[in-house]
């Protein structure tokens, strides 16, 4: 069944682009959504496109652990146990390897992959006793192709896949469900300001001959929190437009 009335969800990096089709759609299944990020006016104005009913800020720098326990906590008093947490925060710093510094890779580290461990721990114990969780973690085509000035957002996204399947293998048996996602070239405020000719090129690679919207990516994490997915854990979802077909 597509319905998620009673679910509980939690979604990072809900002010963005696929963060807030995310929310939108699983809001719109039934589910309470608490939005997670740092832009307090952001978050609102998604709560308020939202129609304000089942839905929460969840305030916290999910660079720290302090933070992630913030976040967390903040959906728990808002809506009680978390069902669905939705890994989406995500940041870029991009250099040259050569020139990238250890703070620039670390702290993409923290953010990308840390946050999202982090709160997965959180999560589990409470799904475990109910013996039901869905647990979608948004990692990236860059994950399975590298791409040149993001080898710490790439380490990060691949990071995500790892730790995935190992969570999958550990929490299968008690009903939890561990999966990933794995956008392409997905339109947002990033491809908007792309120039022509970078566009084309872009194009170029993808089959579908388009850009993703983040709908698309929004209705695949939908299908893995869905109580008729539970025999799928440890995958990933590609969504690229053909991009790459592992």
């Amino acid at each position: 069944m597509d319905d998620l009335t009673g679910k509980v969800a939690l979604v990072t990096g809900a002010s963005g682009g696929i963060g807030s089709a995310i929310a939108r759609l699983l809001h719109s299944r039934g589910a309470s959504v608490a939005l997670a990020g740092t832009r307090e006016d952001r978050l609102a104005a998604v709560a308020a496109d939202l129609g304000n009913e089942r839905t929460a800020p969840a305030i916290g720098d999910l660079s720290t652990a302090d933070g992630a326990t913030a976040v967390a906590k903040a959906a728990e008093e808002a809506f009680g146990p978390i069902d669905i947490l939705v890994n989406n925060a995500g940041r870029t710093r991009d250099n040259l390897a050569m020139r990238l510094k250890d703070d620039d890779f670390l702290d993409i580290l923290n953010v990308n992959l840390m946050s999202a461990f982090r709160l997965s721990r959180h999560v589990m114990r409470s799904m475990m006793k109910r013996r039901w969780g869905r647990i979608v973690n948004i990692s990236s085509v860059v994950a399975f192709h590298g791409n040149p000035g993001q080898a710490n957002y790439s380490a990060s996204k691949a990071g995500l896949v790892g730790m995935s399947r190992s969570l999958a293998a550990e929490l299968a048996v008690r009903g939890i469900t561990v999966n990933c996602v794995a956008p392409g070239f997905i339109k947002s405020d990033m491809t908007d300001s792309l120039t022509d000719e970078q566009r084309e090129k872009i194009l170029g690679t993808i089959p579908a001959g388009r850009l993703g919207e983040p709908d698309e990516v929004a209705e695949a994490v939908a299908f893995l929190c869905r109580s008729g997915a539970g025999y799928m854990t440890g995958q990933t979802l590609h969504v690229n437009g053909g991009m790459i077909m592992p």
